[in-house]
């Protein structure tokens, strides 16, 4: 069973992987998204945080961004369990790859990648569903850059985004216990003009 996943995963992997290399502006550009598609994320997380409006909205918006941080570092944290129960290797170290990045050398399953920008989405979905399909969409876009360029199989990236996405779920659902510990640091982050 586990043999007939491996073989779906990399025959799934090698259909995106196989449009690597042909044409070098999309090499580029998807070179570029899954180098530095996190970073986007915590711009977009930036202006999130600073964007005038409605007090209300304001907070909410506020609180999907502190939401995407403690989403982002306890699924990173899943991640680092599940990486050495599960040493999957990289798909270059077992096959033949169009590998269009530097080879990292940390296990393949699951995607950091995936799991960061899920976590982020996920939890500004929640707070502005306009906002959080954008978010949604650049996720998506980047952990599959993650399967073109070489670094990832798609169940990689696929079991990232859902480690993401559970716990930046998990995480909102903590609201109404957070907010009181949260709520002395905004109201000086305020007073600061820092929120």
């Amino acid at each position: 069973m586990q043999a007939d996943i491996q073989t779906v995963d990399y025959t799934l992997f090698h259909l995106i992987n196989a449009l690597a290399g042909h044409f070098d502006g999309a090499d580029d550009t998807l070179e570029m998204i899954a180098r530095f598609g996190p970073f986007v994320l915590v711009g977009l997380l930036a202006i999130v945080w600073f964007w005038p409006g409605r007090s209300s909205e304001r907070d909410d918006r506020q609180w999907a961004c502190l939401s995407a941080a403690i989403s982002a570092a306890l699924a990173l944290g899943i991640n680092q369990i599940i990486i050495r129960l599960y040493e999957r290797p990289r798909p270059f170290a077992a096959h033949h790859v169009v590998l269009l990045l530097k080879p990292s050398a940390d296990p393949s399953f699951p995607s950091d990648h995936a799991t960061f920008a899920f976590a982020v989405a996920v939890s500004i979905f929640v707070a502005s569903r306009r906002l959080g399909w954008w978010a949604l969409a650049a996720a998506t876009v980047l952990s599959l850059s993650r399967v073109y360029v070489g670094e990832h199989y798609l169940g990689d990236v696929v079991a990232g985004g859902l480690i993401g996405s559970a716990v930046a779920f998990g995480v909102f659902q903590l609201r109404p216990v957070l907010s009181p510990v949260i709520a002395h640091p905004m109201r000086l982050a305020r007073r600061l003009h820092l929120a």
